[in-house]
């Protein structure tokens, strides 16, 4: 994962709340293509960034596409975040 990625990722209000969406759990592409007044089409592209980016991953199961958050990049962006804010691992445990 790159940083330039994520960011570019994160960067679009229509990414972030499909992240938000695949907080609750795994979703097809129909599903969520459901949620938002646009193409199957432009909702594709938008998946296709955020796999790039490595925050959502896909798996396939019989003839469908399901598309869940990555935890462990999320978990990296926060941690980037939490040091360049100055905030150390044991600032969180207290």
């Amino acid at each position: 994962m790159g940083f330039a990625e994520t960011f570019k990722a994160l960067s679009d209000p229509v990414r972030r709340d499909i992240l938000t969406l695949l907080k609750e759990g795994s979703m097809s592409a129909g599903d969520i293509a459901a949620q938002f007044d646009m193409t199957a089409a432009t909702i594709s592209y938008h998946l296709k960034i955020l796999k790039k980016s490595g925050l959502v991953c896909e798996t396939k199961e019989k003839n469908y596409i399901y598309y869940s958050l990555n935890i462990s990049v999320v978990e990296e962006v926060m941690l980037w975040l939490a040091e360049l804010k100055g905030e150390s691992e044991d600032d969180e445990e207290k």
